[in-house]
């Protein structure tokens, strides 16, 4: 999970993607780039930290231009402590092209010995995405050869990147002295909005908060399998590239990844935050007795929406119990699991008066690896807490994520081949309530506005084991995790995330 976005401009776009990326911030802390356009030229300005940290006054001077494209970083394939794997890519040929990606490709081995042999390409790191640019430049150079760039080389060259490609993308590339381009993979895995402003500017980004944030007008989500180029004028062509799309966006999203005030192939965050809360009262209700709940505390910040509706409708009292330290990288982002230990406490903080001789019900997004409920849950018996329970607004994650979410091995899920007692037991809380699975997938497409693309279904995958590509099996998991995040680096343990400006949060 990365935040991209992409802008062609009749002024500066520099500033405009920077104000962009920090509203999305919360899709990757890692690193930031990005990269602008003047007469064929790239500039480009990429690190690791957040955007406020990575690009000073000196750093946003270079970069002039009227086009460009950024991304916001959270490592799921690759090295997390490469500068050099900070994004965006480049390529020199054909025409000189940047790309920034978000997602995971499930076939990346394949191809980077494909693009080897058969391309006669190299590849320089581990990361999927520089796979993915050099796939495109291969079939951009044999859709045009040698000719001038035409909007129909392009789309010919992105309906050969999904014959070839597997996994979840969303992109957006610049092609040097022609335009931007952006496109998703065939199930519309990842995310990706377009918009305008009063003035002719256009934006394509993983979310509609940034169009929104920036002054843009929302206009769609770019489709499945949909390529769209916007040439440096601002004319927008558009050609689906896919021979049998289908809307299967990542569940997760709407858990907890988006910004609650986005809205995502025509479903409000905010509105399914709301709706799982909904659903979730009516499995908390069989499992504790609301009359033994004094009061329901969200695990701030994705939780907010579901636990607000959750003590609503059981007639509870709604409290905010732990006061969150915003100068704290979110941990579920964060790789390394010291690190991520380590910032619990430092990033929350209880009131301990909320809890106090009281039978309290947390309300979670998500249980991913439990070792941060764990440490809630203790937290809330040292602050006084009588009884402590704990629902999650979504169902067990039993399984890995392969299209581009760090829950890596199966043996750090916490829920992963045990049954509900048990990981009670492990969290250490009176009572545990999850949401099902179905229930999740009826509260999310409830929020689906009228008119919309049509939803097919959603990946799933964490929680069912489902994996919309078809192409994924055991062997295929064990060798993704291979190339995962899932160690520290010995030299950020002590310096790490915990020192960064936190982002706005989700």
């Amino acid at each position: 999970m990365c935040g991209i976005v992409g802008v062609v401009s009749g002024a500066p776009v520099n500033q405009l993607i920077y104000d962009a990326l920090l509203l999305l911030q919360h899709r990757g802390q890692d690193a930031a780039g990005i990269v602008t356009q003047q007469e064929r030229k790239f500039f480009m300005h990429k690190a690791k930290g957040m955007v406020r940290d990575v690009f000073r006054t000196r750093n946003m001077r270079a970069l002039p231009g009227n086009a460009g494209l950024g991304q916001v970083r959270y490592p799921t394939a690759g090295n997390a402590y490469s500068e050099e794997e900070a994004q965006p890519f480049y390529v020199n040929a054909p025409f000189g092209i940047v790309l920034v990606h978000n997602g995971n490709l499930t076939n990346a081995q394949a191809l980077k010995a494909e693009l080897f042999s058969s391309d006669h390409r190299h590849i320089n790191t581990e990361s999927d995405s520089e796979v993915l640019l050099n796939v495109f430049a291969h079939e951009l150079e044999k859709a045009t050869r040698g000719v001038p760039l035409q909007p129909d080389d392009v789309f010919r060259a992105v309906a050969n990147v999904h014959r070839r490609v597997r996994g979840s993308y969303a992109v957006i590339a610049l092609i040097a002295g022609h335009g931007v381009l952006a496109f998703r993979d065939p199930f519309g895995i990842r995310p990706l909005s377009m918009g305008r402003s009063k003035d002719g500017t256009v934006m394509v980004a993983s979310e509609s908060v940034s169009l929104e944030g920036t002054g843009h007008v929302f206009e769609r989500q770019v489709a499945p399998g949909e390529a769209v180029f916007i040439d440096l004028e601002g004319r927008v062509h558009s050609q689906q590239c896919a021979d049998k799309p289908q809307l299967f966006p990542c569940i997760f999203e709407f858990v907890y990844l988006a910004r609650p005030d986005s809205v995502l192939d025509g479903i409000s965050v905010y509105q399914a935050r709301l709706n799982l809360g909904e659903t979730l009262a009516k499995r908390v209700v069989s499992t504790v007795p609301p009359n033994e709940i004094d009061v329901i505390i969200p695990i701030p910040e994705s939780s907010r929406p579901s636990a607000t509706q959750l003590a609503h409708l059981l007639g509870v009292p709604y409290r905010e119990g732990f006061v969150k330290n915003r100068y704290v990288g979110r941990t579920f982002i964060m790789p390394g699991q010291g690190v991520r230990k380590k910032s619990v406490r430092q990033k929350l903080n209880v009131i301990g008066s909320e809890f106090r001789g009281r039978n309290v019900l947390l309300v979670d997004d998500s249980i991913v690896r439990g070792t941060t409920s764990r440490e809630i849950v203790q937290m809330a018996r040292d602050a006084g807490a009588k009884k402590v329970y704990l629902a999650s607004a979504a169902p067990p994650v039993r399984f890995p994520n392969v299209y581009g979410i760090d829950m890596p091995t199966p043996s750090e899920l916490v829920a992963h081949g045990r049954t509900i007692e048990e990981v009670r037991e492990i969290i250490g809380c009176d009572a545990l309530i999850y949401q099902d699975v179905e229930g999740m997938k009826r509260a999310v497409s409830a929020a689906c506005s009228p008119g919309s693309m049509k939803l097919d279904g959603f990946d799933a995958s964490c929680f069912d084991g489902v994996y919309v590509t078809g192409d994924i099996n055991a062997d295929d998991i064990a060798r993704i995790n291979e190339a995962r995040i899932g160690q520290e680096d010995p030299l950020e343990e002590s310096t790490s995330r915990l020192a960064l400006p936190n982002a706005q949060e989700a």
